[in-house]
């Protein structure tokens, strides 16, 4: 099977949250409120014509070995319903046992979106580890507008009790089944929504995931009693205005749509986190630049929080623009928590 080419930075960017009245509703979720009308209809339509497009793009509905260097698209039954995902394998996974780096996109996004907008591709290349990047629930045959049923959030995926968490194992299973894989070191983050995702795998499949690097998304599980910990590195900005810092749901989250407006904090989340992984209670700096602080909780299972000054809802390191805010630049989420990952013994 030939690979689909990735374009790693998209020329739209949404945050694709609020939903109104029917399909058009529905595409304008998250769309910055701030924007003008005639922009927000043109970020419409970029959606609608890229979720054609994607119709298009070839994917295989078998597990396929994969041999070669490239970009994959797949899809399979899991419940019931049509999910996809996307491998990407750098050359330096092929042929020997590679680290796996599970990527889950914000809600609102998609698989693509999530590959195209923050540096993961790259960073992949660069690293030597496979990047996967699953597509969560969507009602629409395209598959925009996913989201993860994460506990309390978020939207379709939660209201319909949508089973995730087996999803991502049938994927890890799969991506096992195609390539070579270091079993030990396979690895979770995510946006957002896909952030609080990543906390749910945390919580109920530890024995899949070494470790998690939640991005701008608290964990809002409804349970969590994990049969073994996980360390966890969470990158949060202090002006997000979607998942606020110290708790609740931002201005520019979710209205209008049935959620739940009361997001965990991100102290009461490391907190959590710091108990569950028995880390040392007392954080230590390890890493202080303009804009940016990164603390770690020691211990076996770390639990490390990056904290930067401005970015709102975004991914520290990518040029992907959300709303009227730049990314914080002080910090790379993506070559830190891969050093994180690294670090695990």
């Amino acid at each position: 099977m030939k690979s689909a080419p990735i374009v790693t930075k998209g020329n739209f960017v949404a945050s694709r949250f609020l939903i109104g009245s029917a399909l058009l509703a529905a595409i304008t979720a998250g769309l910055a409120s701030t924007a003008p009308a005639q922009d927000r209809i043109g970020q419409m339509k970029a959606l609608m014509e890229r979720a054609k497009e994607k119709r298009d793009r070839p994917s295989d509905s078998n597990p396929t070995k994969i041999t070669t260097p490239g970009t994959y698209r797949f899809n399979f039954q899991s419940g019931g319903i049509r999910r996809d995902y996307l491998v990407h394998v750098p050359a330096k996974a092929i042929g020997h046992p590679a680290p796996v780096l599970l990527a889950l996109h914000g809600g609102g996004g998609d698989m693509d979106f999530q590959a195209e907008n923050y540096g993961l591709v790259e960073k992949s290349d660069a690293a030597g580890f496979i990047a996967v990047f699953p597509s969560g629930y969507s009602r629409f045959q395209s598959g925009i507008l996913g989201t993860w049923n994460a506990g309390q959030c978020c939207g379709q995926a939660r209201d319909r009790n949508i089973d995730d968490v087996g999803f991502l194992k049938a994927v890890i299973d799969r991506v096992e089944s195609q390539l070579t894989v270091d079993r030990s070191r396979i690895f979770a983050t995510g946006m957002s929504n896909g952030a609080m995702m990543a906390y749910r795998l945390a919580c109920e499949a530890p024995e899949l995931i070494r470790g998690i690097a939640p991005v701008a998304g608290t964990d809002n599980t409804r349970t969590c009693t994990p049969t073994r910990p996980v360390p966890v590195i969470h990158f949060h900005a202090k002006d997000d205005d979607h998942v606020l810092f110290n708790g609740g749901a931002g201005p520019a989250s979710f209205r209008n749509t049935g959620e739940v407006n009361d997001f965990t904090s991100v102290p009461a989340t490391v907190a959590k986190w710091v108990a569950i992984d028995k880390a040392s209670p007392q954080a230590r700096s390890v890493l202080k630049t303009a804009g940016a602080t990164c603390e770690l909780h020691a211990g076996p299972s770390p639990v490390e929080l990056c904290v930067t000054a401005t970015g709102g809802h975004s991914w520290p390191g990518s040029q992907s623009r959300r709303a009227n805010k730049d990314p914080s630049q002080a910090i790379s989420a993506n070559d830190v928590m891969w050093g994180f990952f690294s670090s695990l013994k």
